[in-house]
């Protein structure tokens, strides 16, 4: 079954009627030209009713190619066959003048006028097509085809209460093909005193914006709509046009010119405003419309405003620049500079204004942005920063073109800026970090014969890497190269590659640096390398003996501005001048496999570097793996034994005999397919082996072309140091690159509490919710695109591209997704996608989103760009993201338009069918259990947590259900939050006076909904839904510190018993098997308790943050009642600089 808003529609031609109106685009009299992202005026034939039309139709919901199931595409592995392709690939440097680009409500009520197919959704589960127009007076929605008469196919505008967006009635909600209905192109006219609504669903997501748009301009302006149009045509926006013009005359004129700009200067005018769009394509549309309108035989496009006739201008460019009019220059502004999807997010928030003033902005900016600390000023402060027009900024105004600055300026960065610094705890121990690392630094291309470089050294360090390798060999001249043993790669004089490492060791960073020293020199050149560690890296060393009582490492603060050697160790009390060790020789497996390759007439050929990552499949490279030799002995000396102190090399045999013998400062280093294979057979054991111990993994010897390992499969376990080929572009290196950023790119990021605490459960397989951990819902609409560039390696001509969308979720097994939207054809200037996907994130701390834009007709390379970013840097509301290019550059002003929140489980999602309330029954709540141990004592007191837990159970997912009905009673979407329900119930209380018939009492500190007067049934409905609200909010705030405070002396208890706990299974009878699992039976209960009471106190403060919400949304609506000098609450959606957060259960926040 095709989806809903596939296709667009297209609108007819102006008619002569609208012209007389007097209404016009662009301020001129002649149409304008807009561009790519379109409304056509190619004229459409109205749907005619047949025999059928009468009965519902689903069929034709989409097209050909959206009926195809779109299959899913990795962005690690390419297919590159396009089977059953027609469309040809061709060249276009401009969309035709017959495109138009929606920029003002008379655009839209001119396209409402001619009129769209739209489809009407009935509580029935029925779908009908329509034909839905404005009369010619703009008092009335009428229709056709229909069995009624014609008056009864028609509301009147002046009986239409509201016009909601989105799937927001309960005729779309408990329809039978709500999930085919697209969220994007679903809206509802609510009108009558009965509240009746009539479910439409457009074709595309830009024809539902023109209605919405339209519609709620004539609620607002009524029958004074032609006149509030003719005289407000956008002021600010042709003010500065035409002043940015006159200065740019002045500047040009010379005596013997013509009045106008010289086309040049015309150009990089639009260019300052748009400066992704080539001046190639801006070029020829001026010289396009020039060609038409002299086709035309225009003459006199605007004597009064002194423009010269064409043919005089044409006459006078005889040997000099072409001229550009005002017209023609406001006219192309217009195309190249106007985005309809913001003009459209514009008047959401501008009550149907051109412009948004200071308390239309500060509104978007709390409910939309989830910023915290909003005033008037602060939203003037911006349009002084962003309007570019004079007028505009002293007025307080922000115009479509100050708007569309302000969103796409840094301060709309999808990523918090909050974490361009370090901002988590950096005093725990450093085994509670995961570290950036590198491998093989000193390569810059494949494993076997590839150059080596210092500059692999500066490059992996500026990116801020805290870990990076040294393999040291004997060299000529008894001094000491670095280099990988038994390849073809080129060597690295020692005291070269410490020089740039002391230069550069902390201009990223100051937290410390580990050195993987891999030690392959004998006793004469060790001396040598002892003393070029001593002279050059000096007192940054650190080598203060570990203490024995210590169980864990120091933390990076304590150790900032210092390097640690990752190396071979004698014993503490080495005596002698030298010792017998095991040798660390990563490259000896690779070296072998290599020599067997090549023997078998397999040349290094096969081995060249893709541009796209390689898969390296484990299974085929596992069973061929000959069996492991004992590792040879070397002699290592007691000095250079000495430099190691915290990361002391041991060989990993399994579980059990690190936790019996090995030390805090003892570091296992296993190669890539060992660790897989761990993390697939003892998932738990790995995670609590990496709680004390600091675990490093390196890439398969497989990798001879330097490719990477997935570093998520690494981190889930826990792993610490996961060595990266920085030298290899691709998605691995992308997802390493975007992770460390979270913590101010100093190499550091503290991992999930859950793998941290002493007794925790986490299995890093897990494919369902993580104990203890809130599922989170991340909602993501793909809006547009912005200047998109064809991929590098297209062997494509010209630059069209046919671009498309994929979200990628990576995290736990549990997590990972992906979603892609319909391809744009033949537009990468400013395609639009309006696509929302939703995506359930169960551990959020080890997610990332990550963007991928492909082109859909490519020749050679599909790769347009990335960006990936971790969860917990998102930023809520719209947002512009930053492509970049496979190598990690940023690619020039090529972005992607996005809407972006986070809500908790039960606040999105469809509800049920019917009818029926989202809210669960009691009997039908799902309770987490705890597990019996088999221990007696133990078990009983975990028994008592039993209530305790059903209590706080149903103090969270009551209130929680009673704001989702709230919600949808208010219209709003899953993700809106209280303030925007609040502001959406502002918009259609008022009574026939104009006066509300609800207004809140803000005195208490749950504000109460109070009706004035008599209301209809679905206000009363509302009414009482808020009470149920206010009703589950209060008791979470009433209930909450008790029942934290007994889950907390529960686990206390409970935890009293740990270090005894095998002993008492074994007096229980427990053994083997069992015993392990009372141990991990034990860990989860501690987990379910610490993740149940960490739950109830975000609980308590989600209320709190609620009711301040209702409280500021209440006084911005105008909800209040008067003459009560009630004071603003601000809520804390984000926190500013100076906020900090409350960690105490106690005292809840007026």
């Amino acid at each position: 079954m095709a989806e809903f808003g596939d296709n667009k529609s297209a609108f007819n031609p102006p008619v002569a009627a609208w012209k007389e109106a007097g209404i016009s685009r662009g301020g001129g009299g002649e149409p304008v030209s807009n561009g790519n992202c379109t409304v056509s005026d190619t004229a459409v034939k109205r749907v005619q009713s047949e025999s059928g039309s009468e009965s519902p139709t689903w069929e034709s919901a989409g097209s050909d190619s959206a009926s195809k199931t779109i299959p899913r595409r990795s962005s690690l592995i390419k297919d590159g066959s396009r089977a059953g392709r027609e469309r040809k690939k061709t060249v276009s440097f401009s969309s035709s003048l017959s495109e138009k680009k929606i920029s003002s409500a008379a655009d839209c009520i001119h396209a409402m006028v001619e009129g769209s197919e739209l489809k009407k959704v009935r509580p029935n589960s029925r779908v009908y097509h329509r034909y839905y127009l404005l009369d010619t007076g703009l008092q009335a929605l009428c229709w056709e085809p229909s069995k009624k008469e014609s008056d009864k196919a028609r509301i009147s505008l002046a009986s239409v209460r509201e016009v909601r967006t989105g799937r927001n009635t309960e005729t779309f909600r408990t329809s039978g093909v709500y999930e085919q209905i697209s969220e994007d192109c679903a809206f509802s006219i609510i009108y009558g005193e009965m509240y009746e609504s009539l479910d439409l669903v457009a074709n595309s997501a830009e024809v539902a914006n023109i209605w919405v748009t339209g519609l709620r301009y004539l609620m607002q302006y009524g029958k004074h709509a032609l006149d509030m149009l003719a005289s407000s045509q956008d002021s600010l926006r042709l003010g500065w046009l035409e002043q940015l013009f006159s200065s740019a005359t002045d500047s040009d004129k010379q005596e013997d010119s013509v009045e106008g700009i010289d086309l040049h200067s015309a150009v990089k005018m639009i260019q300052s405003v748009n400066p992704g769009v080539s001046s190639s394509k801006v070029e020829h549309r001026f010289k396009e419309l020039q060609r038409v309108r002299e086709k035309m035989g225009v003459l006199a496009l605007n004597n009064g405003s002194g423009l010269k006739d064409y043919s005089e201008n044409k006459a006078g460019k005889t040997g000099r620049n072409e001229q550009v009019t005002k017209q023609e220059f406001i006219e192309v502004f217009h195309d190249f500079c106007t985005r309809p999807e913001i003009y459209f997010l514009l008047v959401q928030f501008s009550s149907n204004k051109e412009f948004l003033d200071t308390k239309d902005l500060m509104r978007f900016l709390e409910a939309e942005q989830g910023m915290a600390q909003v005033s008037e000023e602060t939203s003037l402060k911006l349009i002084q920063s962003h309007e570019p027009s004079e007028e505009g900024r002293q007025q307080g105004f922000l115009s479509l073109d100050g708007f569309t600055s302000y969103l796409t300026s840094t301060e709309c960065h999808l990523f918090d800026r909050e974490h361009d610094t370090v901002f988590q705890d950096m005093s725990q121990p450093l085994s509670h970090y995961y570290i950036n690392s590198s491998h093989n630094t000193y390569l810059i291309e494949d494993q076997f014969r590839g150059p080596s470089d210092i500059s692999g050294y500066i490059r992996a360090l500026k990116m801020g890497c805290r870990c990076v390798e040294l393999d040291v060999w004997d060299g000529a001249d008894d001094e000491p190269v670095v280099c990988t043993g038994h390849t073809l790669s080129p060597p690295l004089i020692l005291h070269c590659v410490l020089e740039a490492i002391r230069r550069f060791a902390f201009v990223s960073s100051d937290y410390p640096l580990i050195l993987c020293l891999e030690n392959h020199c004998s006793l004469r050149q060790q001396k040598v390398m002892l003393q070029h560690l001593l002279r050059i890296l000096g007192d940054k060393l650190f080598t203060d003996v570990p203490d024995e009582g210590e169980s864990y490492l120091p933390s990076p603060q304590a150790l900032k501005h210092r390097i640690l050697l990752k190396g071979k160790k004698l014993g503490l009390c080495w005596d002698a001048e030298d010792g017998d060790v095991s040798e660390e020789d990563e490259g000896a497996e690779m070296c072998q496999r290599m020599k067997a390759a090549n023997s078998g007439g397999a040349g290094l050929g096969g081995c060249e570097k893709d541009t796209v990552q390689k898969n390296v499949s484990f299974v085929a490279v596992t069973q061929s793996s000959p069996p492991h030799l004992p590792p040879k002995r070397f002699q290592l000396l007691t000095r250079l034994s000495d430099l190691v102190a915290l990361c002391c090399s041991v060989r990993f045999i399994d579980f059990p005999t690190s936790s019996k013998s090995q030390k805090p400062w003892e570091l296992c280093s296993i190669h890539e397919s060992l660790a897989v294979r761990l993390a697939g057979e003892n998932p738990g054991d790995f995670v609590n082996h990496n709680k004390h111990f600091l675990t490093r993994v390196y890439p398969s010897p497989m990798r001879v072309d330097s490719s990477n390992m997935n570093p998520q499969d690494l981190w889930k376990c826990g792993c610490q140091i996961v060595s990266m080929n920085f030298q290899t572009a691709g998605l691995m290196m992308d997802l390493n690159t975007a992770w460390f950023r979270q913590n101010g790119n100093c190499g550091y990021v503290l991992r999930p509490a859950i793998m941290r605490q002493e007794v925790s459960y986490f299995s890093a397989d897990t494919r369902d919710t993580v104990p203890g951990v809130s599922p989170q819902l991340l909602h993501v609409k793909v809006i547009s695109g912005q200047n998109l560039p064809k991929p590098r390696g297209s062997g494509a001509k010209g630059d069209v591209v046919d671009p498309y969308v994929y979200v990628e979720i990576h995290g736990i097994p549990a997590d990972c997704s992906e979603r892609r939207t319909r391809t744009v054809t033949q537009n990468g200037d400013n395609p639009i996608f309006d696509e929302s996907f939703e995506f359930q994130i169960n551990l959020p701390e080890l997610a990332m989103v990550r963007f991928v834009v492909l082109d859909d007709d490519f020749i050679g390379d599909e790769f347009i760009g990335q960006y990936t970013i971790p969860l917990e840097c998102l930023q809520p509301g719209y947002r512009h993201v930053p492509l970049q290019s496979l190598t990690g550059e940023e690619l020039p002003h090529a972005k992607l338009f996005v809407h972006v929140a986070l809500t908790n489980r039960r606040g999105g999602g469809k509800p049920h069918k019917r009818g029926l309330s989202v809210r669960k029954a009691r009997k039908g709540r799902d309770y987490t259990a705890l597990r019996d141990l088999g221990v007696r004592a133990v078990d009983e007191v975990f028994k008592m947590a039993a209530p305790q837990l059903r209590e706080a159970t149903d103090l969270r997912e009551n209130m929680q259900n009673s704001i989702a009905v709230f919600r949808e009673l208010c219209g709003v979407s899953a993700v809106a939050n209280l303030m925007q329900c609040v502001l959406a119930l502002s918009s259609r209380v008022s009574g026939p006076d104009g006066t509300p018939l609800l207004v809140f009492d803000l005195r208490d500190l749950y504000p109460t909904l109070e009706p004035q007067g008599l209301l209809p049934d679905v206000l009363r409905r509302v009414v009482s839904t808020y009470e149920m609200m206010v009703q589950a909010s209060r008791a979470v705030i009433e209930h909450s510190d008790g029942i934290y405070d007994r889950i907390l002396h529960i686990q206390t208890t409970a935890m009293e018993f740990h270090e005894k706990l095998q002993t008492m299974a074994a007096k229980e009878g427990l053994k083997g098997r069992k015993v392990s699992r009372a141990l991990e039976s034990f860990s989860w209960n501690i987990t379910i308790l610490k993740g149940q009471a960490d739950l109830l106190k975000h609980a308590r403060a989600e209320v709190q943050e609620n009711m301040k919400q209702v409280h500021d949304a209440a006084l911005a609506g105008n909800l209040t009642k008067e003459g009560r000098g009630v004071q603003r609450v601000r809520s804390q959606t984000r926190r500013g600089p100076d906020d900090k957060p409350t960690t105490s259960m106690r005292g809840p926040s007026a």
